[in-house]
């Protein structure tokens, strides 16, 4: 291949692989020493949040709404059986995510109800007989991410959220067995060339789906479907020089497509009510396999995927809860903590569970640390004051407001440039058609 060619095939494996990578890092995270709150777990062990995220939490947009329980399973060994308790109607959801971030499972208030279940989850081609054919959730890869969710109303809630969680557990069908893990990448590739060498070892361990496969035959220059001796150990200068320019236009690929196009209406909140649709082939328990929620274009999918695991990895599908973002103000100027804004909802956002508006930094979209401790607002914050018309207008700022009013309704912004998140959990038709629109924010 000329080098043009080759650094274009480098760019698109990028953007293909990176959801892959970045998934696996974070599992590989998780298992060996935990994140914040949530400590480190085995496969097959759920790990625990003691608290709401915080700054300390660095993780892509992570969540302040609800308490973590997350478990990253390893279905090697065979299948696993997971009991959820009953949380007596409170909203909850279980996550099923695949190694290559396909969401294909939901358990919880929207998907199966409140009520204690069992299920059985089993690998990729499982041909036993399970102890109830309803309740079985196939995953798509042997490794793959349950992230829990407790709704939580603050610290005074959460004994109630810790016995739930007491109550979540795992177990193997058949104990006994050895779960395999995470394959090793070669620990002698240079650094520069680290997220091929894990491309590479992490899609042989873990194949996609048949259509995916194909489509990867075609990296085969780049040294990705090599088996045995990495490629990446003792690569001539020339060829790595290619790889290193496609991996950096992948990468500003990905960044461009989490950015809101440079025609959109000053102001306007990016929904993605469609960011996660890229799952088409594997659609369990509480998964909505209808068109609407597919993405028919396998090339665009990737790139959606890319996108949603750079600036929400793990997020849920649209119907269990929508995101929208907003990067600037009513006249298109770019949102900062150099400068004071409101937030007003005349009513209410259309929801069956509940709202909120977190805020992050950018561009690691992580939580930022403030006097009050306050990382998001919604319905559910405390102390906040509504006008006689039953608006709500909130006030985003870096330094603590001396009006009254403005100080209870405060979400505390970065120093720098902020990116908020709004989040609206078993959204209403109005929100899932777009007829609601999320109020722009206005500079003072």
């Amino acid at each position: 291949m000329t080098q043009p060619e080759l650094e274009a095939l480098a760019a698109d494996a990028y953007v293909y692989g990176y959801p892959l990578v970045a998934g696996l890092t974070m599992v590989e995270r998780f298992t060996q020493g935990g994140m914040g709150t949530l400590p480190a777990a085995p496969f097959n062990h759920f790990s625990h949040a003691t608290r709401l995220a915080g700054p300390r939490d660095q993780f892509v947009s992570v969540n302040n709404d609800t308490v973590y329980s997350i478990a990253q399973l390893d279905l090697s060994e065979g299948p696993q059986v997971l009991h959820v308790p009953d949380t007596a109607g409170a909203y909850y959801v279980l996550q099923f995510v695949g190694a290559w971030t396909d969401n294909f499972a939901y358990v919880g208030r929207r998907a199966t109800g409140t009520g204690g279940q069992t299920w059985l989850i089993v690998p990729p081609g499982w041909h036993g007989t399970p102890p109830d054919a309803a309740r079985v959730i196939e995953a798509p890869t042997t490794v793959a991410t349950v992230v829990g969710r407790f709704a939580c109303a603050g610290p005074d809630d959460l004994a109630r959220v810790q016995d739930l969680q007491a109550a979540l557990t795992l177990e193997a069908l058949e104990p006994g067995g050895l779960v395999a893990g995470l394959p090793e990448p070669d620990p002698d590739v240079p650094e520069r060339l680290a997220f091929f060498e894990r491309l590479r070892v992490w899609m042989r361990a873990f194949p996609p789906s048949a259509p995916d496969v194909e489509y990867q035959q075609r990296f085969a220059p780049l040294g990705l479907l090599d088996e045995g001796t990495s490629p990446y150990r003792a690569a001539a200068e020339d060829w790595t020089l290619s790889l290193l320019k496609g991996l950096a236009a992948g990468r500003e690929r990905v960044e461009d497509a989490t950015r809101p196009p440079e025609d959109h209406p000053a102001g306007e909140w990016r929904a993605a009510l469609h960011l996660f649709d890229y799952n088409v082939d594997h659609l369990g328990p509480g998964t909505l396999d209808d068109p609407e929620w597919r993405i028919p274009d396998r090339r665009a999918a990737y790139l959606s995927r890319a996108a949603a695991a750079r600036a929400g990895l793990w997020g849920n599908h649209a119907y269990e809860a929508s995101y929208a973002m907003t990067y600037d103000d009513t006249d298109g100027r770019p949102l900062s903590g150099a400068h004071r804004y409101t937030l007003r909802f005349d009513e209410p956002p259309p929801v069956g569970a509940f709202w909120s508006v977190t805020m992050y930094s950018v561009p690691d979209y992580y939580l930022v640390e403030n006097p009050i401790n306050r990382y998001s607002v919604g319905d559910r914050t405390p102390g906040l004051v509504y006008g006689a018309d039953g608006s709500l207008t909130l006030t985003l700022q870096h330094e603590q407001p001396d009006d009254p009013v403005a100080a209870a309704n405060w979400l505390p912004t970065p120093t720098g440039e902020f990116r908020p998140i709004i989040r609206l959990y078993q959204p209403k038709p109005a929100v899932l058609d777009a007829t609601y629109q999320v109020p722009p924010i206005h500079r003072i």
